[in-house]
């Protein structure tokens, strides 16, 4: 196993530990242009001081096994992944289904904003990111995943890349935070370029990351997560975006198709039930499995 040019304290993916402390099981070089990261946390078999880059020109001159002892493995993870974007059907309103139609109708360089919250798993789980090498960076939010980050980001990405088409998805709470940066898209002429700037309100009249908490820990006990919420599309057109709002699955791609044809930014407002929690679960299924643990 190679570590090339990272940390190897942070060597970790969802709660699994890659790499055993102070000796791994695999074979370790370790790479880093830094002198003080060889060796600091894990006991490597070879220990090379480079940059990433002349280190990828080295390597690059290897000649590639002619079996990879992982391939098993890899066609078995690659197969979780493709039964992972396969979703159980929703109604009215089916957010995998949204971004799914994203996925298939924008550009395949656009860029894609959004703040914290349950509703961004939706996205995470279901669009398929196109490599690094192929468009450079398509997805902000991991750089900065606050609430609030999703639209400020997204209008921002347009007026630097105003060929490329940006989404962003923001939750309720979440674009009530900086909603009125749409006023900052319209007069600096964000999404008035070749690319478009489409902004989706998932909107479920709660903080739902919040609510989710308050089911799982004090079910039934709702203090403070209830959001009441602004027309958001008559606000798009008040600050000068063309808007629509979709209550059912069938209007998102007629919407979407629009907001790709229009002249100036769009927001389209997703009017969601609260119920719907996450991509896997409801508030309701929450609130009977904490109340079956009580």
């Amino acid at each position: 196993m190679i570590a090339l040019g990272v940390r190897l304290g942070e060597m970790t993916t969802g709660g699994y530990t890659l790499l055993e402390a102070p000796r791994p099981k695999q074979t370790l070089v370790h790479l880093h242009a830094g002198a003080e990261e060889l060796g600091r946390v894990y006991a490597a078999d070879l220990m090379l001081q480079a940059g990433v880059n002349h280190a990828a020109k080295a390597l690059e001159s290897l000649t590639a096994p002619p079996q990879l002892a992982w391939s098993a493995w890899s066609e078995s993870a690659a197969a979780d992944f493709a039964a992972n974007r396969v979703p159980p059907a929703v109604e009215p309103l089916d957010m995998a289904q949204v971004v799914l139609t994203l996925e298939r109708l924008v550009p395949e360089d656009s860029v894609f904003t959004n703040g914290a919250g349950n509703y961004s798993g939706w996205l995470h789980r279901y669009l398929r990111y196109r490599g690094l090498q192929h468009h450079g960076r398509t997805q902000l939010a991991p750089t900065s995943g606050a609430m609030g980050y999703g639209v400020p980001a997204a209008i921002a990405a347009s007026l630097l890349y105003p060929d490329r088409t940006v989404i962003n998805l923001a939750g309720d709470g979440d674009f009530l935070m900086t909603g009125q940066e749409l006023a900052t898209a319209t007069g600096y002429g964000a999404g008035r370029g070749a690319g478009k700037l489409i902004s989706l309100v998932i909107d479920n009249g709660s903080y739902g990351t919040i609510r989710m908490h308050q089911e799982r820990e004090f079910p039934g006990r709702v203090s403070g997560s209830d959001l009441f919420n602004p027309d958001f599309a008559a606000l798009a057109r008040a600050y000068g975006w063309n808007a629509s709002r979709v209550d059912a699955t069938s209007q998102f791609e007629p919407a979407l198709r629009d907001a790709l044809a229009a002249s100036g930014p769009t927001l389209i407002h997703l009017k969601l039930a609260t119920d719907v929690s996450t991509t896997r679960t409801t508030l309701s299924a929450i609130r009977e499995a904490a109340l079956k643990r009580a």
